[in-house]
């Protein structure tokens, strides 16, 4: 996208480039690895620590990080604390772009018509049907699990509850910011609408990998769910539409951790 067509307002603006969006993106998954060690590290010596009896303190660590309570607490904080600084940060970064509709724009600004939180909501809820269905086709019968979906169905209901309000809001919003506003953004400078949704959405297929177990018969879901969104994102003029069929994918998966747990 050449200067002649952007907004009168973002002409001198700092705008996402391809190198930052990246960036940015590795910083917000570093940041996880990062604060996942430090709140690990702080709940296991306080967890440890208040314990009593012959079992030595290590022991006791040990023991305390191994509980699905611990776990939960853990995802929770790790969330809270990534995701806080990555939009501070992306606040910061671009501020000129952060409530322009259209690309390169964030696109953190209500959508032309309200009709498109109507068709967020049954995109999140179709998506993970046809996704599933793809993905077991493709999987031959093998099962697809996650490392957060095995922790909350794990956790008691007391932390069950504010991980799965966290993995609907915060994570929906934080990875709508970094895909379908920063990196989409960027791309759209770049090349043709349709090669950078498709880059767009095979990097956030990828990046999800680890949480799958590496596991490639997932990435078309994934990649379509994205697509999906970034079609959303770029027929709404903002955000939000995708922030919601995000977060509504992403319930359903969280009720299945209520639904296994009641039924256990």
């Amino acid at each position: 996208m050449s200067s002649r067509h952007l907004h009168p307002s973002l002409h001198d603006a700092r705008l996402p480039h391809l190198g930052s969006a990246v960036g940015m993106i590795v910083l917000y998954f570093a940041l996880q690895f990062l604060a996942s060690g430090l709140v690990g590290l702080g709940l296991g010596f306080a967890l440890g620590l208040s314990g009593t009896g012959p079992v030595g303190v290590a022991s006791r660590i040990k023991a305390a990080l191994a509980q699905p309570d611990t776990n939960a607490l853990m995802v929770i904080l790790t969330l809270l604390l990534a995701a806080s600084v990555t939009v501070v940060l992306v606040r910061r970064l671009w501020p000129a772009a952060w409530a322009h509709g259209a690309p390169p724009g964030l696109g953190l600004t209500q959508p032309g018509r309200p009709a498109f939180y109507l068709a967020a909501v049954a995109l999140g809820l179709a998506l993970p049907i046809a996704g599933g269905w793809l993905t077991r086709w493709l999987a031959h019968g093998h099962e697809v699990t996650q490392d957060v979906k095995q922790i909350g169905g794990a956790a008691s209901l007391a932390l069950r509850l504010p991980m799965a309000l966290v993995v609907v809001s915060l994570g929906p919003l934080v990875e709508e910011l970094l895909f379908r506003g920063a990196l989409l953004s960027a791309l759209l400078r770049r090349m043709h609408t349709g090669w950078a949704v498709a880059i767009s959405s095979l990097l956030f297929a990828c990046v999800h990998l680890p949480d799958l177990g590496f596991l490639w018969y997932a990435v078309p879901n994934l990649a379509l769910l994205a697509a999906a969104l970034a079609w959303l994102r770029l027929r709404s003029g903002s955000l939000w539409p995708a922030v919601v069929a995000h977060g509504v994918n992403n319930l359903l998966a969280v009720t299945a951790w209520f639904v296994a747990s009641s039924s256990g």
